[in-house]
């Protein structure tokens, strides 16, 4: 190999480690809340938990699905349905295009993964939103893939957990978004006849028409802890009724502590306690019959 040749091949192996230096994952993470440095196997290991203050730190859907459902007991439906852009909407970009970037970022056309599985052996339908794929907004397909799994759990005769992470109804599908939270909530009154359990999960955030709509219609309303849930801004409350706001307003503390939700529950004991509410509503279920 002569001199020139070897230079060029010095400059682009130091030039392609130093990028896949760059691209490598940190080994250590930085807690947003008390800053603490840690392990990232360590956060890991207590599914993303700071256990120094106990911040739960956002997950993905994926993430949340294996935390909660028994090993391989997954079964994702609907995973090919796909938004339409009906209005032709345009703003700094088509809606077309952000779908296609969120579904480049995500691997999915929807903001919602729904399917079945089994919570410590406990059949039931599962829902949840991934922020990450457009901030979790509401659309049609979200509110479709919702009833579907409504219609599947009054077949079966099985509970539905929805696990929800939203910014609100996507507003590139307008009145379309907005029809969805008087479909699902309509929906839901079905699971209400047939005495069928529906745990609705808020995290962090859930706001807008979503918060509006069936993530308050559960039988149970579990938050995790520090969760941001409400439906307006502080800043557009605030400036809407002239005066301050409480301290912690919109967290989920703040809700259970008012009487907004049920319960405040820790990611790592989230599992068991749906697992256990399941077989009590079973029970009763089984009682008034």
């Amino acid at each position: 190999m002569d001199l020139k040749n070897l230079f060029n091949k010095i400059s682009f192996d130091k030039t392609k480690e130093q990028a896949n230096k760059n691209d490598a994952p940190s080994h250590w993470i930085k807690c947003p809340e008390c800053n603490s440095l840690m392990f990232f196997k360590e956060v890991e290991n207590q599914n993303h938990i700071c256990p120094k203050c106990n911040f739960h730190m956002k997950i993905t859907a994926k993430q949340r699905i294996n935390i909660l459902s028994d090993k391989d007991s997954f079964v994702e439906y609907d995973k090919d349905l796909k938004p339409t852009d009906p209005l032709r909407f345009v703003d700094k970009k088509s809606y077309k295009k952000r779908v296609e970037d969120a579904y480049e970022k995500t691997g999915r056309y929807s903001a919602v993964i729904s399917g079945e599985c089994a919570i410590n052996a406990i059949s039931v339908q599962i829902v949840v939103f991934d922020f990450a794929f457009m901030g979790g907004s509401l659309g049609s397909v979200e509110g479709e893939k919702i009833v579907r799994s409504i219609n599947r759990a009054l077949e079966k005769k099985e509970g539905l957990i929805i696990i929800s992470s939203s910014g609100g109804a996507r507003m590139q599908e307008s009145t379309f978004a907005l029809m969805q939270m008087a479909k699902t909530s309509a929906a839901l009154k079905k699971m209400d006849l047939a005495k069928l359990p529906f745990i609705s999960v808020l995290t962090d955030p859930t706001m807008g028409g979503v918060s509006a709509s069936f993530a308050f219609l559960g039988d149970i309303i579990m938050a995790e802890p520090g969760a941001l849930i409400g439906f307006a801004g502080q800043r557009v409350i605030k400036q809407t009724i002239g005066s301050d706001l409480p301290d912690g307003f919109q967290k989920a503390e703040f809700l259970l502590k008012n009487g907004s939700i049920d319960m405040l529950v820790n990611r790592n004991d989230m599992k068991k306690t749906i697992s256990d509410l399941l077989i009590m509503f079973n029970k009763k279920v089984v009682n008034e019959e």
